[in-house]
């Protein structure tokens, strides 16, 4: 009653008697908020493993996270052997199967994963032990088979497919490339070929020379104390024996001396992945390192500037950021973004702007508190994680940093100035000695982008960085080959026109891997002009698509659907059996461009303009006569790996690229004159 009494004399006399608020003085920030950051405990054993503790019994759980600290390692043509290494140690030791080792993970409800630089494994606390059996196991008594590196190299070789022709994978692949080169662990990545070079042999023996516990660090965290953890850590890991490590030495890379314009080109895409690059040394926990970040937040480190001017005021993309990475040998700096083709030089000559305004305009007091509060608001998130404070003891430990910098960050980050920003951006913003990267279709975006090279040039190069002088350069094509002729020789070098006339249907089976599942991909076809391709999963019809030489038809889990206009006259020309045949026929018109080279084989550029007017094209290796990419509007399809079935020759391998997607279809079977019913084609509604 008391409280409602006092309530109401408030309102009653009004509030001219209070302290009123003047909104036109800004608050002034106050200090740096001191946040306690949990304490850890550590030891090392005889051998030189160095053990981190973090103790959080909030709930009964347990995770390990082991490290190892060796050099960078030159892979040369066997390129990504460690990180398959680091997989084959999950695979079986002397004394478990793969098996076995999946059967006690399970059985205990536990998480481990291992890769080239250790494990991380995480458990309920009362099957501590049991966790730390296996985890031992692994670490010391690891046994590679052949079979496990067979089953590995096929799905890394699955993987590296799909990647080929992902944009955003090979501008990291290539910008890798640009900024260290070759001849430096951070420039490499596996390839197709050092993939298939890799040996049981050369995995065995990185095991056995860096899996060494005087180069490693061991963080524990969760409901265990020191007491509990030293004898554990005694008990299961006392016994691995340390040895002697390889290091190496390597010529540091460097910014180039002046800015140089490089593209990837990828005739169909609509978009490009743009980035601008170079090495930048920047050592993790030096003086610079909080001021340095600082005045990347401000640039593009988060929803600042980069961001506010490409995609808020000019809607060149739907974000762009930047990134100045430490490392304690050579970090590097990138700003990257996704932009349309017409605006690549455009969303370039923006990031070019913003770089060089941090680097002759100083930032307001105002910007700078805002991203000082965000940065300190996320450091202080980041805390509510235990592994976090494992991380810092890590990072301690590994940079030789002072044991107080984590204590004192947010009081050093609220220190920063705007004088350092500026001195920050004038030290590591480099507008002038970078490199001006695109993946993208160079006949859009080459001519522009010339201008932000210093001699005016174009640097090409392939999906894994080699440097090509032909790419999307059109040579003239000897005096007497024509279009006509290009087709012929591809019609003779499938079969002979008298063995296609003979083909009455063909089912042709494939199958492909999509996020992890398997999909089929049945494709039957009958003369003159029966079409239908049913595309099923687990033995389930998934999508059916069918033109029976009048009227097409979508059949989805949606229903069906019928197809028409632009679609259907396409579908009607796909359906033609041997329609190199008959293009006059069909009122197909054929236009023969030049030599282009296509995945590092010379091929015959011929243009075709179907009666709707619209147009794809179609590429003929100039050695073999064979067809090895097809381009249309919806995207790329590349054909390889052609067999011989009854005397006709078929792509067994068939890759495809649409926007985004990218899949590659494995033939399974071809079988020719089964004489297919009329009946299949018959649509469902």
């Amino acid at each position: 009653m008391k409280k409602i009494f006092a309530l109401t004399f408030i309102l009653s006399i009004g509030l001219s008697g209070f302290a009123q608020l003047d909104r036109s003085i800004k608050p002034q920030p106050g200090p740096a908020p001191i946040v306690k950051i949990g304490s850890y405990e550590t030891f090392v054993l005889s051998n030189g493993l160095k053990v981190f503790i973090v103790e959080n019994h909030k709930i009964p759980k347990v995770t390990y996270n082991l490290m190892l600290d060796y050099d960078p390692i030159l892979e040369k043509t066997t390129a990504g052997y460690t990180d398959i290494a680091g997989q084959l140690l999950r695979t079986g030791t002397s004394t478990r199967t793969k098996d076995q080792i999946d059967e006690d993970i399970d059985f205990i409800g536990a998480t481990l994963n291992t890769s080239s630089t250790g494990i991380h494994a995480s458990a309920l606390t009362k099957h501590n032990e049991r966790l730390l059996a296996i985890m031992s196991d692994i670490i010391m008594n690891a046994q590679f088979k052949q079979e496990e590196l067979d089953k590995i190299v096929k799905q890394t070789l699955s993987g590296l497919e799909t990647e080929k022709n992902e944009p955003a994978s090979i501008s990291r692949r290539v910008g890798a490339v640009l900024m260290y080169g070759k001849d430096y662990p951070y420039g490499e990545s596996a390839t197709e070929e050092s993939i298939r070079n890799i040996t049981l042999d050369i995995c065995t023996q990185f095991y056995k020379t860096y899996f060494k516990p005087n180069i490693a660090y061991l963080a524990i965290v969760g409901d265990i104390t020191v007491a509990e953890a030293k004898p554990l850590i005694e008990k299961y890991f006392g016994a691995w024996q340390k040895g002697d490590v390889p290091t190496s030495k390597f010529v540091t890379p460097v910014a180039p001396t002046a800015s140089t314009a490089a593209i990837v080109d990828r005739p169909n895409a609509v978009q490009s992945v743009i980035s601008l690059c170079y090495p930048q040394q920047l050592i993790p926990g030096c003086d610079d390192a909080i001021k340095a970040k600082v005045m990347n937040t401000v640039l593009g480190g988060g929803t600042f500037r980069l961001f506010t001017n490409l995609r808020e005021k000019h809607s060149f993309t739907y974000g762009a950021y930047s990134q100045l990475n430490s490392d304690e040998l050579i970090g590097n700096f990138q700003a990257s973004a996704n932009v349309r083709n017409s605006v690549t030089d455009s969303a370039f000559t923006e990031i070019l702007y913003e770089m060089n305004r941090l680097r002759t305009e100083k930032v307001t007091d105002e910007e700078l508190s805002m991203i000082k509060n965000y940065m300190t608001g996320t450091f202080s998130l980041s805390l509510e994680s235990p592994q976090t404070v494992a991380n810092f003891a890590l990072n301690i430990e590994k940079y030789k940093l002072p044991k107080d910098y984590y204590v004192n960050y947010l009081k050093n980050l609220a220190a920063v100035t705007s004088d350092d920003v500026f001195t920050m951006a004038n030290k590591y913003l480099k507008p002038n000695n970078a490199y001006i990267f695109a993946v993208g279709k160079s006949a859009d975006i080459a001519e522009k982008l010339s201008k932000f090279s210093a001699d005016g040039k174009i640097k090409y190069y392939d999906i894994y960085g080699n440097p090509v002088t032909t790419e999307n350069k059109i040579k003239p094509v000897p005096v007497g080959v024509t279009a006509e002729s290009v087709i012929k020789k591809y019609v003779v070098a499938i079969g002979g026109e008298k063995k296609l006339v003979k083909v009455k249907d063909v089912t042709i089976k494939m199958t492909t891997t999509m996020q992890g599942m398997t999909l089929n991909f049945d494709s039957y076809r009958k003369a003159p002009n029966k079409i239908k391709t049913d595309v099923s999963m687990n033995g389930m019809v998934m999508q059916s698509q069918v033109y029976d030489g009048v009227k097409a038809y979508m059949t989805s889990m949606k229903g069906t659907e019928e197809i028409k206009d632009k679609d259907l006259e396409s579908i009607k020309i796909q359906a033609v059996s041997n329609i190199e045949l008959s293009y006059a026929k069909n009122n197909i018109h054929t236009k023969l461009v030049g030599i282009e080279t296509v995945n590092g084989k010379e091929a015959y550029n011929i243009e075709l303009t179907m009666p709707s007017g619209a147009k794809s094209t179609d590429y003929y290796d100039v050695e073999t006569g064979l067809r090895i990419r097809s381009i249309e509007e919806q995207g790329t399809t590349d054909f390889a790996d052609y067999k011989d079935v009854n005397g006709i020759k078929f792509p067994f391998s068939i890759a495809q690229e649409m926007g985004p997607q990218s899949f590659k279809l494995q033939v399974i079977s071809v079988e020719i004159n089964k004489k297919l019913a009329d009946t299949l084609f018959q649509i469902k509604k």
